[in-house]
């Protein structure tokens, strides 16, 4: 059912959305949310739907119309994750290789999100819609450490971290190559490549990039176990930057080289592992960290070279 808001604005002056955002985010909808409200028609002023920027007057009458939420379109599916941690607010998990995260061309199934919608029962909606809050994303073939709102506040509190990069993002890589230092900083823009649409590329047009590195562990076989901390956040960007250092992310089919696979040292995929993810609670601001261990193949591929290296 539909539930409705009445208010009687005893000061003016104030905008519209912000005056409803003082009354409603104590209630839990965002601003994100108010102003989509504001644009369908659900908020009247005197009867009328007016625009977000609207001065309010003293003695106007307010009614609100909040819809309920309408269920996502997507079918709940049974998919494989290793949940580190839950609550009304957020759910922390293990993505494991090979899932994708969000439903695309090509991927219309079995995707985190699917997963998701059949494990969380008690998701309070995005924006009007039963579904997963996706603020961070990890590429098909890359495991590792995620977290996913599952209230609209949650949604906004943590996309926002994000965007003020308030959230500290650990990877661990193994790479071709051994760089000579023991650690570094690239810092390179990052832009969509001009030929290849599905590939990102160095560009001086591109936006600001910065991935600090430095080496845990080197293999005699040419191949060095990384740790990676993100101070941005752009797409496939340690694969990017490591393969412009020469040193590319061991597997990877698209940045790296030519039959860069290692089969006898069991890689069949991009070597690469979101470690740790720090950030506030959104509603308790409490600061949380998790750490995902390797995932299991890598684990297997960091032995195997223990192994050669001592034979």
């Amino acid at each position: 059912m539909s539930m409705n808001s009445i208010f009687t604005v005893e000061r003016g002056g104030q905008r519209l959305d912000q005056y409803l955002a003082s009354q409603l985010e104590p209630e839990g909808l965002t601003r994100s949310r108010i102003q989509q409200l504001i644009r369908t028609g659900m908020v009247l002023v005197n009867g009328s739907s007016l625009k977000a920027k609207y001065l309010l007057q003293v003695g106007d009458k307010l009614t609100v119309t909040i819809p309920p939420q309408i269920p996502s379109e997507l079918v709940p599916e049974p998919v494989d994750f290793v949940t580190l941690y839950e609550d009304e607010d957020l759910i922390v998990l293990v993505k494991p290789p090979g899932v994708v995260v969000h439903p695309a061309a090509g991927h219309s199934s079995a995707t985190l999100v699917h997963g998701l919608l059949h494990h969380c029962g008690g998701l309070s909606g995005i924006n009007g819609e039963l579904r997963p809050g996706i603020v961070h994303r990890l590429d098909k073939d890359t495991s590792g450490v995620m977290v996913v709102a599952k209230s609209d506040f949650a949604h906004q509190a943590l996309a926002s971290q994000f965007k003020e990069r308030e959230v500290k993002k650990v990877y661990q890589a193994l790479v071709e190559g051994s760089p000579t230092a023991q650690s570094g900083r690239v810092d390179l823009p990052i832009g969509r490549h001009p030929v290849h649409r599905k590939k990102m590329a160095i560009r001086e047009d591109g936006r600001e990039a910065v991935t600090n590195w430095r080496v845990l562990e080197r293999f005699s076989l040419g191949l060095t176990l990384l740790e990676l901390g993100l101070e941005t956040g752009r797409t496939h960007q340690i694969r990017v930057h490591m393969a412009a250092l020469s040193y590319p992310v061991a597997g990877d089919p698209v940045y790296g080289r030519k039959n860069s696979l290692y089969p006898e040292m069991a890689i069949t995929r991009q070597c690469l592992h979101a470690h740790t993810l720090a950030f506030s609670h959104p509603r308790s601001g409490e600061k949380l960290q998790f750490v995902a261990p390797l995932w299991g193949d890598m684990l297997y591929t960091l032995e195997l070279l223990r192994q050669a290296a001592n034979a």
